[in-house]
């Protein structure tokens, strides 16, 4: 057999043709509506993570997914061969929030769906539960009065803890809750939400922490603004 029968034999045949436009078509639903589940998720998620940037992911596992799924219902040996070769791959990212995974889990559902042909049923399962999450936005109303998601981390050798910095935030006039506390033999971080009513109020937040541990790190994300 020559190459250009071994390319014939790979590029053309009958089976791939026939299934190529199905295949096309779904990877383009699966993209639009992972584009969709990226919006909601940046619109009424409640993560502390920068949720525009996470829901970025949406569109690679959408439409991988959507892809192995078409590739592997038709061949037993593919699928185990899949199973193999994922059983070595490791994921070093910590997911931290719960959202974040359930946010995942839809975007692999999408792809799992479109996969499988069951287009139909992963559109209408997926509109039925974004309104869902979107009335639970309306019902829940205003998450309150803070409008900083802070968080802060410094070496566990530090003296800094997460009461220290509370009584610094009630020190500048500033309420808080904490949302998130991570510990480890290196590291401690805090995440909280906070309501700082003027910029110059995080500046001194930022230096008084600073006086207790040098090293701290103080990083935030603006929910709807600083007053001035």
């Amino acid at each position: 057999m020559d190459i250009e029968d071994a390319l014939r034999e790979l590029f053309w045949k009958p089976a791939t043709l026939t299934t190529l436009p199905r295949l096309l078509i779904s990877l383009l639903l699966a993209a639009l509506l992972s584009a969709v589940l990226g919006q909601c998720y940046i619109r009424f998620g409640q993560s502390l993570s920068n949720r525009r940037q996470f829901a970025r992911n949406f569109l690679v596992l959408t439409v991988t997914t959507t892809l192995i799924i078409s590739i592997v219902q038709s061949s037993l040996a593919v699928s185990l061969g899949l199973v193999g070769a994922l059983s070595i791959v490791r994921f070093r990212a910590a997911i931290k929030e719960p959202e974040e995974l359930g946010f995942l889990f839809l975007a692999i559902s999408i792809g799992l769906g479109f996969g499988a042909g069951q287009a139909l049923l992963t559109v209408g399962a997926l509109i039925l539960i974004l309104g869902l999450i979107a009335l639970r936005s309306v019902f829940r109303g205003e998450p309150g009065q803070s409008n900083l998601h802070l968080t802060v981390s410094s070496p566990s050798a530090a003296k800094l803890t997460a009461h220290g910095v509370m009584e610094t935030l009630a020190g500048l006039g500033a309420s808080a809750s904490l949302r998130r506390f991570d510990q480890s033999a290196e590291r401690l971080e805090a995440a909280f939400l906070v309501n700082f009513k003027e910029a110059a109020h995080l500046e001194q937040f930022s230096d008084r922490l600073r006086e207790i541990s040098p090293e701290v790190r103080v990083s935030c994300v603006d929910d709807r603004g600083l007053g001035a």
